[in-house]
């Protein structure tokens, strides 16, 4: 018999978030800063300076801005699932009963949803009610250490993208050159994060190209304006 083999992007959703938002923001908020301080009229090395700045802070920030955030979210599961393991152990009808009415409402005439819950819960009591009752599972469950890793890892390959394309910039280009890769990066990572998510690849790269260019010009504008000043 062949096997039907199905590819889901559910596994993804934990990292994905955590390297898209972190390129994203490497790319964006490292090139907004640098045309900013270009903008202000200063020299190459300042510029350069402060995109090195802006990639280690940012990386830093990302990494421990997600771990806390996300082992935040891992205390929170783990309280529950103390709770629920309490629950079962005091009240084992009960939360047999609760089981039940989750697959009536689901769809099951009451005959099979209680054999379903009583056969599942003869299984894996915990992991049953972790999934159908709080909707938790190992392909969700928050994993702070990797979503830390994921996004400073991605924020600093982000943030050296516009690096680069100062250092290599003829002179007088540097802004030009900024902005130019850092365009074509965000609306390259925007047609990615769509296309693994499952998403519209146009869309999601019009959406962050818009954006980006939105937030350059801005800090464009704040910079000539100091550097005027």
């Amino acid at each position: 018999m062949r096997r039907h083999r199905e590819k889901h992007r559910t596994g993804r959703i934990a990292w994905l978030r955590a390297a898209v938002l972190g390129a994203n923001d490497g790319i964006l908020s490292t090139a907004s800063l640098m045309i900013g301080v270009a903008a202000a009229e200063s020299g190459a090395s300042n510029v350069l300076i402060a995109g090195v700045a802006g990639l280690v802070a940012g990386a830093m920030s990302m990494g421990a801005g997600e771990y806390v955030s996300v082992y935040s979210q891992a205390d929170s599961e783990r309280a529950e699932l103390a709770l629920e393991s309490w629950e079962l152990e005091n009240d084992p009808t009960g939360e047999h009963r609760e089981l039940t009415e989750i697959y009536v409402m689901r769809g099951l005439d009451r005959d099979l949803a209680n054999t379903v819950a009583d056969q599942l819960m003869k299984h894996d009591a915990l992991q049953a009610h972790a999934r159908d009752e709080l909707g938790l599972s190992d392909t969700t469950a928050a994993r702070p250490l990797q979503a830390a890793a994921a996004s400073a890892t991605s924020f600093a390959t982000g943030a050296l993208l516009p690096l680069l394309a100062a250092w290599l910039a003829p002179d007088g280009y540097l802004a030009v050159g900024v902005v130019g890769v850092s365009l074509l990066a965000l609306l390259g990572l925007g047609a990615l994060s769509a296309r693994l998510g499952g998403a519209s690849m146009l869309r999601g790269a019009t959406r962050i190209g818009f954006w980006g260019a939105a937030a350059m010009a801005a800090t464009s504008a704040v910079g000539a304006l100091f550097g005027i000043a």
